[in-house]
């Protein structure tokens, strides 16, 4: 029994309107109802994002997570300080409900893995003694270029007051492993088989909420253009394009219109069997990226936090 990978996010905002220009300039698409909106990856069945109407400032309301032998989490879920809960108010009612020991929701389902499409062109470099794109461009004339779409989400990063209660609990609990971390500020998940290097990830702050979701698109060369794109269009804080030290994924960040931020991310590490993979406690110095431009000053500060609910 474990969870095996993250669906979704559901947010409430004030706006959704503004919530839904937002995504859909990310690339995903909308299907809208009168109280909601559902923002999918092209050819999922399963929106990565659904924003809820609600006054005041955005708030994280739930994370989705794909997970098997619910029956067996139950069980674990209070003995490690969480909570089952009923399903809120117009919400799906399969599948579990579950406070972590912070208060934060978490929605476990029983669901397939999406098929996954092949790039059709893998990205390739030419090496010193390892040349392998002969008679051809790398790069095609800009026009010609399709916007970048997300394929999936991949990860969604939360704040915590306690980064290491919270991942004691979703290993305990929910069957992930701790795959690496920097001290007790930042802290990565994943799943035990055939998983990204994390699933989820805990940053420390006064309070919970979400820092980012992130995007997995075909190759470094997308994560730069539609970081880029998206960075123009909204007007507000980015960060990238740039690698970590901690996965290992190119990555670019686009801040949303709450003060949280949005990530396209590629070529993540993958721990196919956790039993065989060794955590690292990182410093400080490699928390952030092994390169890249400098942080923004308001990257790790959580605006959730400000007025608690």
């Amino acid at each position: 029994m474990a969870v095996a990978g993250v669906i979704g996010i559901a947010l409430e905002v004030p706006d959704l309107g503004v919530g839904t220009r937002f995504y859909t300039d990310a690339g995903l698409e909308a299907e809208t109802a009168s109280d909601r909106v559902s923002l999918s990856c092209p050819g999922s069945a399963m929106p990565s994002v659904t924003l809820l109407k609600s006054e005041g400032q955005m708030r994280l309301h739930h994370v989705v997570l794909r997970a098997d032998e619910l029956d067996d989490i139950a069980l674990l879920v209070p003995a490690h300080g969480g909570k089952l809960v009923p399903p809120p108010i117009g919400a799906k009612t399969e599948g579990l409900w579950v406070q972590d020991p912070h208060g934060v929701l978490f929605h476990l389902v029983e669901a397939d893995k999406p098929a996954e499409k092949s790039v059709e062109h893998p990205f390739a470099i030419n090496a010193p003694g390892h040349i392998v794109r002969t008679r051809r461009s790398a790069m095609q004339p800009v026009g010609s270029i399709i916007p970048a779409k997300p394929r999936r989400l991949g990860h969604v990063a939360l704040f915590t007051p306690d980064v290491m209660v919270s991942v004691r609990f979703v290993t305990q609990a929910f069957g992930m492993g701790l795959a690496d971390r920097a001290q007790e500020i930042v802290a990565f998940c994943c799943a035990r088989r055939n998983s990204d290097h994390h699933v989820l990830a805990f940053a420390k702050s006064p309070g919970t909420g979400l820092h980012h979701a992130s995007f997995q698109v075909a190759d470094p060369d997308e994560v730069g253009r539609a970081g880029h794109a998206l960075a123009q269009k909204t007007g507000k804080g980015h960060w990238g394009f740039g690698r970590h030290t901690i996965g290992s994924n190119f990555f670019q960040y686009i801040q949303d219109p709450w003060g949280s931020w949005f990530e396209y991310y590629s070529d993540m590490d993958f721990i196919d069997d956790y039993a065989l993979w060794q955590p690292t406690n990182y410093g400080m110095e490699d928390a952030m990226a092994n390169w890249g431009p400098p942080v923004p000053a308001d990257f790790v500060h959580n605006y959730q936090a400000e007025h608690p609910a």
